[in-house]
């Protein structure tokens, strides 16, 4: 019975050796694939470049605010003159050649000066109203026509608006999904056109992209001028492998 249970107790203790020896030989490899896996980290060359494409687009796309501010110490007659000025302002821009859809009225904002905390007792008429008609609308050089024609209003009394920002004319661009992929591609080949060159400068060759990123898509004015012409343009990063 004795010889039995030394029996067993001899395998126990090889078993737990051989356990012992397969775990060291394990955290082994482990430790040998981590390091060659470093090294071949840190052999990997890589090159970064960015490729840019430009385009001059027109705008398609424009909201044209046409504000003017009245004054008036009574509200019946002030309201009034906003009335026929409103009027005015919107037979002239159909007889220019807007459709009655492009064009939208606002209710006008009228302030209370004696009841403002800036209440100036200088101020002689106790009220000013301000009211915009909005053309929204694609036909562009119509509007840039009409913006010029419309200052002979004034000659009817009607002082327009026209500096501060509620009155500003935006000019907008919606048709960059049908040039993306076209300009994507012309960046891709710039981009690609770097790395060869920073490739061949170095004495190595170009590989394949290692990880690409399109980058920023922008649409801003060409000029303070010409808010009409737009700049578009697409900026990707590729990173590739740069192999002997």
């Amino acid at each position: 019975m004795n010889n039995e249970i030394d029996k067993l107790a001899g395998w126990g203790g090889y078993a737990l050796r051989i356990s012992a020896i397969l775990a060291i030989a394990f955290i082994a490899s482990a430790f040998v694939l981590a390091q060659g896996l470093g090294r071949l980290k840190s052999n990997e060359r890589t090159v970064m470049v960015k490729g840019l494409a430009e385009r001059e687009v027109l705008a398609d796309q424009v909201i044209w605010p046409v504000k003017f501010t009245e004054v008036g110490s009574d509200l019946d007659r002030l309201y009034s003159s906003i009335e026929k000025k409103n009027a005015v302002i919107k037979n002239f821009l159909l007889e220019e050649g807007f459709d009655d859809a492009e064009i939208s009225l606002s209710p006008p904002k009228v302030e209370d000066r004696h009841a403002a905390n800036y209440f100036n007792p200088e101020a002689k008429e106790r009220f000013a109203a301000s009211s915009v008609i909005t053309i929204f609308s694609k036909k562009i050089d119509l509007v840039r026509k009409s913006q010029l024609a419309i200052v002979d209003l004034g000659k009817q009394g009607i002082a327009l608006s026209g500096s501060d920002y509620s009155s500003l004319t935006e000019f907008m661009y919606n048709g960059l999904n049908e040039i993306k992929p076209a300009m994507i591609e012309e960046a891709t080949k710039n981009a690609r056109l770097s790395a060869e060159k920073f490739a061949k400068d170095s004495g190595s060759n170009l590989g394949k992209i290692k990880q690409a990123n399109q980058g920023t898509i922008t649409i801003s004015d060409r000029d303070s001028n010409t808010p009409y012409i737009k700049t578009v343009r697409v900026v990707i990063t590729i990173d590739y492998f740069l192999v002997d």
